[in-house]
């Protein structure tokens, strides 16, 4: 048995309290598993019993929505469990094998207040092998974090890649109560949605969060003072930073993978064109020259090519370039309209909006140029990979979605508060 012990920190101080007001629904899309497939029907490939002690969190729950979320994973629902053991000693494999699970997870809690003591093990139920047994100390703040924790490793052991529940998201909220009141809100969350936090509040339009590569800064434009800007801020300690304030239009922000550099889009020079600028030195390299609208750049994770949009061929298209300059190369043909693209974390993939009945999400092989419709509503843009590439998050509409990269499991987030959710971004790994 290994046993790890983890002293979790409650990393997550932002400048702001808690909006209340902000409510999450998540509801996973249980008829979309592919042909012929049914969550309902399908043998669930995962039991996670509820954990044994008292806890401020249902921490059982929460490993269970994030592990069916991901798509990869059909829980057993908590009232067809056969038992509920707590401890390795209690757990009859016969009658856990009698169900055709294949693994199930165990806890306990003890403690409380400041002083949690979490623990859990992941059972393989076709040989009886114990996987993992891990411990985690915990407060009633970070044990949300404690369950992302626990979903990741068990997703990391199972799967053989990283899990990406213990990260967190940007997104744009408007309220609209009337044609010159409306506010826009910059929050920050935990990836399910939970521990929303307010960044920015604004009467002027907000849009295009994208995050640093270390995950402490969003960058993002904001039309205050009624001229476009692009402006940093420090998820810490909230310090803003006016990057860019070009005459005309100072747009789609998108860091390098070294966190050195920006893509961002400018028509400081007549019409929109992608520009890179070298954040120490704020130094511009213009890096397209076409009289066509030019933007949404999305850099490739060995930050040698960038994505974007282009209308040059008559309807806007997906094109890849050097960083260096050179030739653009358009990627995209299936349909008279792609755009928005964003590169997969191994950057074997795009995702895009891709139009044609409407506008939804898709994904495309980079080798090979395979074209993949993932999302089934008709007014879907700005996808943003998970960063382990597993999941893309997108705005549907007045809400927020997400869906598996394979396209089996789709859910919606909106709020209750009468907000539109207008825009995200999925941070980078914490570490």
């Amino acid at each position: 048995m290994r046993i790890v012990f983890f002293s979790v920190i409650y990393y997550f101080l932002l400048i702001s309290q808690v909006f209340a007001t902000i409510t999450i629904e998540l509801n996973v899309d249980k008829g979309n598993l592919g042909e012929g497939e049914n969550s309902e029907t399908q043998t669930p490939s995962i039991a996670i019993v509820p954990f044994s002690g008292q806890a401020s969190v249902n921490i059982a729950q929460i490993v269970r929505d994030n592990l069916h979320r991901s798509g990869r994973f059909i829980p057993m629902s908590f009232e067809t469990l056969p038992a509920r053991p707590s401890a390795a000693g209690e757990v009859d494999f016969g009658t856990w094998q009698s169900t055709g699970v294949a693994h199930l997870v165990i806890g306990r809690v003890s403690g409380g207040g400041n002083n949690y003591n979490v623990e859990f093990e992941l059972f393989e139920l076709g040989s009886n092998k114990q996987i993992l047994s891990l411990q985690y100390k915990a407060n009633d703040k970070s044990l949300r974090y404690v369950a992302h924790q626990i979903s990741d490793a068990i997703y990391q052991a199972l799967l053989g890649e990283r899990g990406a529940f213990n990260t967190r998201i940007a997104y744009i909220t408007s309220s609209y109560r009337g044609p010159k009141n409306v506010t826009y809100r910059l929050y920050v969350s935990d990836a399910d949605g939970a521990n929303a936090q307010k960044m920015l509040e604004s009467n002027e339009p907000i849009s295009s969060p994208a995050w640093s590569p270390d995950g402490k800064t969003l960058a993002y434009v904001s039309l205050e003072g009624k001229e476009a800007g692009i402006y940093t801020q420090d998820i810490r300690t909230g310090k803003r930073d006016r990057i860019t304030a070009f005459k005309g239009l100072n747009g789609a922000p998108a860091w390098s993978p070294d966190g050195s550099k920006m893509a961002l889009t400018l028509s400081k020079d007549g019409n929109p064109e992608i520009y890179i600028l070298d954040l120490p030195s704020r130094k511009l390299q213009r890096l397209t020259h076409n009289p066509a609208i030019d933007t949404e750049p999305s850099w490739s994770p060995d930050g040698q090519s960038i994505a974007f949009t282009s209308d040059r061929g008559g309807s806007p298209q997906i094109y890849r370039m050097s960083v260096a300059g050179g030739e653009e190369k358009r990627v995209s043909f299936s349909g008279n309209y792609n755009a928005r693209p964003m590169f997969s974390p191994d950057g074997k993939k795009l995702a895009f909006i891709h139009g044609g009945g409407g506008y939804r999400i898709a994904t495309m092989d980079v080798n090979d140029g395979q074209v993949n419709i993932l999302s089934n509503t008709t007014a879907d843009k700005s996808p943003n990979f998970a960063p382990n590439g597993s999941m893309i998050i997108y705005s549907s509409g007045r809400s927020l979605a997400t869906v598996s990269v394979d396209g089996r499991v789709r859910q919606k987030i909106a709020i209750g508060s009468g907000e539109e959710l207008r825009e995200s971004a999925w941070a980078p790994f914490n570490n």
